[in-house]
């Protein structure tokens, strides 16, 4: 970048982050313990603000060892606390017969030491030592990202431990190959996370374990230092590995290292796209931790284990339905290739891809190029079931424009990775396909009353315009709309939005500027209580603003930016963006957090949907979606939108 160009984005940065503090301190981490030899007190700041005043435990850390075959509490054997020097703490636990376990707790600066030594622990019939982190996600979503997974269940050091809106600490052994790691919780009742070090004592007498503060690089092709500190205490908010929770012979489960909507909550394969992005902007997370084989690891689980006989995609548990499932694994593994060159991979997986594409294509049922879905999205069909997409309170069906958009940037990307292994004539037939939908997409989309995109148009031919500035905005984004035509719509949708009232731009932008429809909701089975924005009267409004009828769906507001900027209207998505990013250094919520309230699990307590006023309206708390708005931060650069939607881009 020339000196020019760099004085420019400066100054529009400086713009940008008016009235934003971002804290300028040190790391801080706070950690305490008692005599009963137990942390019970963990938390940090890794931006230097003052956040660690959270607890992220719901018990003190514990170390248990295993005796003859069975674990025990390390707390259950005579214990003393040996001479030391602050801020050191030993813990020796006495085993009987000469052998022992002394647990040292140390902390230097932010840097936070735990040492285990073991002495003569043959004589103990010590095979094992294991020590559990439990974190609390109702106070923060925590969560773990590990440089490699080895089985599926077990996790290799070093590994990131990622406090929601607090940042990450990088958590290392030595000696490193000796330890595995595990993360388990739980969603019924309270909801737990346990993270798990285990070691074998024929491998290792002596393991010390070191936490240290860990900030993620700057994005390539970002070059602003200060924009990158606005957006990076919320980055890995996006990545939310879960933890092994529920139950395998149940549908209500989840495996370990699933990109998913939180740490204890379902991987959804339908919105894999969104995850993916921010895998490809971001792939390097610390030393020796890369985003991309997590990223990996859930498109193999999902590859492997979600697609129907039809080559249908589950969206997540056993739901179907929703072509966004296809769809979303495709984007995917483009953006995962493109992140790690793994052509190996590629190879490997390209014939199951093209199953998912197949079964896309085979959803044209009247060939004029757009997917139609199961569903006929006719007015009042949704009753007692899910929809037709992500969106799965909205009664969508047939020619989706959301669906058909991902659809479209699916099949352009699958093109792109069949080239790279010179499989010409299926690139060539993608490309085709895609041609094809892009044609038809905006004559059958556009509304002339309205002068921006429908939602869907039903089986009975009637064209459902909800004023969701989200469908005009990925249109725009994808190109399936040309950015000329795509102004004048944004800037009637912004008109819009000025004539309805809502200006509160700190909590995104509304689904839908307008309520929704009884009969283009969902409706509850017969004898059921309505819930989740679900209306009762005709017109929608006695539920509007709530969840998906008008709520503010705050991963929506990334389409809106992104396309504004892309439009040239750079003034109006800098507005939503400063307020947004002021929201989010800020925090709204006791936990620190602008989005996020910790894992709630509670309509309508969770704050990943809001009414207009910023009353939480949402069940889960934490909605990794809801972060996709640093992505549009990043995607204001123009170099930046060409790498990560290059396959979109007309030769």
């Amino acid at each position: 970048m020339n000196g020019i160009a760099a004085f420019a984005l400066a100054v529009l940065s400086a713009g940008l982050l008016d009235g934003i503090a971002v804290p300028s301190g040190e790391p801080v981490a706070r950690m305490e313990w008692d005599d009963e030899a137990g942390i019970d007190f963990l938390s940090w700041d890794t931006e230097g603000g003052s956040r660690d005043s959270l607890n992220l435990l719901y018990a003190p850390v514990r170390l248990d060892l295993r005796m003859d075959g069975e674990w025990s509490a390390a707390t259950a054997f005579p214990a003393r606390i040996e001479p030391h020097k602050a801020p050191e703490n030993v813990y020796r636990f006495d085993l009987g017969e000469g052998a022992s376990v002394a647990w040292t707790i140390s902390r230097s600066g932010v840097r936070i030491d735990l040492g285990i030594d073991l002495v003569k622990p043959e004589n103990a019939n010590l095979t094992a030592v294991r020590m559990t982190f439990p974190f609390d996600p109702k106070a923060t979503a925590t969560t773990v990202l590990p440089s490699e997974w080895m089985d599926g269940a077990r996790m290799r050091l070093p590994v990131l431990i990622n406090a929601p809106d607090l940042g990450a600490m990088r958590l290392s052994a030595e000696p490193g190959d000796a330890v595995t790691g595990r993360l388990t919780g739980t969603r019924e009742g309270d909801n737990r996370v346990d993270f798990t070090l285990e070691w074998a004592v024929a491998d290792a007498d002596r393991v010390v374990f070191t936490l240290e503060p860990s900030q993620v690089p700057m994005p390539v092709g970002l070059n602003d230092e200060a924009l990158w500190r606005a957006i990076r205490r919320g980055w890995l908010n996006m990545l939310q590995p879960s933890a092994e929770w529920g139950s395998a012979e149940r549908p209500q489960y989840a495996p370990p290292g699933l990109l998913a909507n939180n740490v204890v909550s379902d991987p959804v394969s339908c919105v894999l796209h969104m995850m993916s992005d921010h895998v490809l902007l971001a792939p390097e997370l610390a030393d020796g931790i890369n985003a991309a084989p997590l990223l990996r690891n859930t498109l193999d689980w999902w590859l492997d284990h979600g697609i129907e006989p039809s080559g249908e995609m589950r969206s997540w548990r056993d739901v179907t339905g929703m072509p966004d499932a296809n769809a979303g694994p495709l984007i995917g593994a483009w953006c995962y290739v493109e992140a790690s060159g793994d052509r190996a991979w590629l190879e490997r997986r390209i014939e199951t891809l093209e199953r998912l594409a197949e079964y896309l294509a085979e959803r044209d049922v009247d060939g004029d190029g757009l997917v139609e879905t199961k569903y006929s999205g006719n007015y009042g069909t949704q009753v007692g079931r899910l929809g037709g997409s992500a969106y799965d309170t909205i009664n969508t069906g047939h020619k989706d424009g959301y669906c058909n958009a991902l659809t479209y940037r699916a099949w352009r990307g699958l093109a792109d990775l069949e080239s790279k292994l010179g499989r010409t004539e299926q690139a060539t037939r993608y490309n085709a396909l895609a041609e094809k939908l892009k044609a038809a997409y905006q004559p059958a989309l556009f509304n002339p009353k309205t002068g921006w995109m429908a939602w869907w148009r039903s089986e009975d031919g009637e064209l459902h315009d909800l004023a969701a500035p989200m469908n005009t905005s990925i249109a725009i984004l994808y190109g399936l709309v040309e950015a000329e035509n795509g102004r004048s719509m944004l800037n009637k949708l912004w008109a819009k939005m000025e004539g309805v009232g809502f200006s509160n731009f700190s909590i995104g932008t509304p689904l839908t500027l307008i309520p929704v429809r009884k009969g283009d909701y969902s409706q509850p089975k017969p004898g059921r209580d309505r819930s989740y924005g679900q209306p009762g009267l005709d017109d929608g409004s006695d539920t509007f603003q709530q969840y998906l009828n008008g709520g503010c769906c705050v991963s929506d507001t990334y389409y809106f930016i992104t396309a504004l900027n892309m439009v040239g209207e750079t003034e109006k998505a800098d507005r939503i963006l400063n307020a947004m990013l002021k929201r989010q250094v800020d925090g709204a919520f006791p936990n620190g957090g602008g989005f996020q309230n910790g894992v709630i699990d509670q309509f309508p307590l969770g704050a990943e949907f809001m009414d207009w006023e910023g009353n939480t309206c949402g069940y889960e708390g934490h909605l990794v979606y809801s972060f996709t708005f640093l992505q549009a931060a990043l995607l204001r650069k123009p170099e930046i939108r060409a790498r990560v939607f290059r396959p979109l881009i007309a030769d």
